[in-house]
């Protein structure tokens, strides 16, 4: 099947799809036209791809998922250490917008508004941020 076919029945674009490509993670097979072809293991591949990438797993995880995947000698434990691994980066993530949050929460409830120059917002801004 050729890229833009694959690229409609994923829903990835043509673009992602030769990314993709080009760094090893799916690889079609060149034909005598020079066009890429792709094969059904492939497809199943970008579409494995694409929903780790909804997933938020960076692109790195998503090649270790998908090696995983495909090795039939796997083990459960190092699936579950990178999905583990992955969670903790989101915890932590929320963690910091949380704190941001507040922040900009707070910046917003100091500011009195109107039309007089002063912002407590501006001012707040000025200070260093405090999220790590």
């Amino acid at each position: 099947m050729r890229i833009g076919e694959v690229a409609k029945l994923t829903g990835l674009s043509v673009k992602s799809i030769r990314y993709y490509h080009d760094i090893g993670l799916v690889l079609g097979q060149r034909g005598d036209n020079g066009y890429r072809e792709y094969s059904q293991g492939s497809i199943e591949a970008l579409q494995f791809i694409q929903h780790c990438r909804a997933l938020g797993f960076a692109l790195e995880d998503c090649k270790a998922l998908l090696e995983l995947q495909n090795n039939h000698s796997r083990n459960a434990a190092d699936v579950k250490a990178v999905a583990t691994h992955h969670l903790q980066d989101i915890e932590n993530r929320i963690s910091q917008l949380s704190i941001l949050r507040d922040q900009l929460a707070q910046l917003i409830h100091d500011c009195q508004g109107g039309e007089q120059p002063n912002c407590a917002i501006l001012t707040g801004l000025k200070q260093p941020c405090s999220a790590k």
